[in-house]
């Protein structure tokens, strides 16, 4: 197999040129790169993890913990992180915490604290003053999404804001009776998702003169099927049927869309629905949403990491971070019935 002396001999440059270029650290103007990258590609010429890493000091290879893998939006979230750390040469080791504490502590003091990973992304888990001590303790750059944690670069999004604006399109619309659906106590651990989009939907009732009623709020799992069955019990009595529902999840949405088609009533005619996410089905099921981009935060985040680990010129963000969301109506809202 060629070495690197081939590789800059036949691309008529230094050795340390062909390094930077195909580590993609350091300056190479892109005439050069093309010319390393094509010798590289005609001798076959493969960079050695292992002499790359020996160099730098680095395993170019990045941790992401996650609370669950078989949620639609924490996947959505490692995809966009995935490409993006592919984009800068770096691997990702994902590790699921969703077991027992005993699996969180050897992750965060075992797994991680190995010299495996160059860094750490924490997606939607708040990290206690002990993991956060120990990642530091040992160089490790640390980035948070989902919400705040101390002494921590974090990206989040207003979950209050985020429902608020879901529940004033509804109001907009002429809705009065708005039922919510939102998690139950299993999912308002971490930074208390669950809470803070049933205080903004509260908090928009309130704002127009509506009292928020108990009966009116369903808890479920943020999933179609928990969905579904929440919005079964809301519908299901037709003297107390809301005209609109608000669900703190996509996948919630459009199991009420089912659970209100299998009980004869027509979206958004009899009851209107919207969600939160922006997930891959809102378009096909016609479902109002509004959108928090979860690959683009897997992506900034990423771009927040690179950051720590190349620091450049330009400034680094602010050390909490609010990402973008927007209202996407389609057609499972509309004016309640009359």
């Amino acid at each position: 197999m060629a070495g690197i002396e081939e590789v800059a001999k036949l691309a008529g440059v230094s050795t340390a040129t062909v390094s930077r270029a195909l580590s993609g650290r350091g300056h190479v103007s892109p005439t050069t790169k093309e010319k390393v990258v094509e010798a590289a590609s005609a001798l076959g010429y493969v960079v050695s993890s292992n002499a790359s890493s020996l160099a730098s000091g680095r395993m170019r290879n990045i941790g992401v913990v996650v609370p669950f893998l078989n949620r639609w939006f924490f996947s959505s979230v490692i995809e966009g992180a995935q490409q993006s750390l592919l984009r800068h040469g770096y691997d990702l080791t994902l590790y699921n915490l969703a077991g027992v504490g005993d699996e969180r502590r050897s992750v965060f003091e075992h797994f991680l604290l190995r010299q495996r990973v160059d860094a750490v992304i924490a997606i939607s888990l708040e990290l206690t003053e002990s993991e956060v001590t120990r990642l530091h303790a040992i160089g490790k750059p640390l980035v948070g999404v989902g919400g705040p944690i101390p002494g921590v670069q974090t990206l989040m999004v207003d979950d209050a804001a985020i429902a608020r604006l879901a529940t004033e399109h509804l109001l907009g619309l002429g809705h009065r009776r708005i039922a919510h659906i939102g998690g139950d106590l299993e999912f308002d651990l971490d930074f208390h998702l669950p809470t803070n989009r049933r205080l903004g939907y509260e908090t928009a009732l309130v704002a127009a003169g509506i009292t928020p009623d108990p009966h009116l709020f369903a808890p479920a799992d943020f999933t179609i099927r928990g969905g579904y069955h929440a919005a079964k019990q809301l519908l299901g009595v037709p003297h107390e049927r809301p005209t609109a529902i608000f669900a703190a999840s996509d996948e919630m949405a459009i199991g009420s869309i089912l659970a209100a088609r299998d009980l004869g009533l027509v979206v958004p005619r009899d009851v209107s629905i919207i969600g939160i996410d922006g997930h891959d089905l809102s378009d096909f099921f016609g479902l109002s949403t509004v959108s928090q981009f979860p690959r683009a935060q897997g992506e900034e985040a990423v771009a927040v990491l690179m950051d720590q680990l190349e620091p450049s010129s330009t400034p680094q963000a602010a050390a909490n971070q609010l990402l973008p969301y927007e209202l996407i109506v389609r057609s499972s809202t509309a004016s309640p019935p009359s």
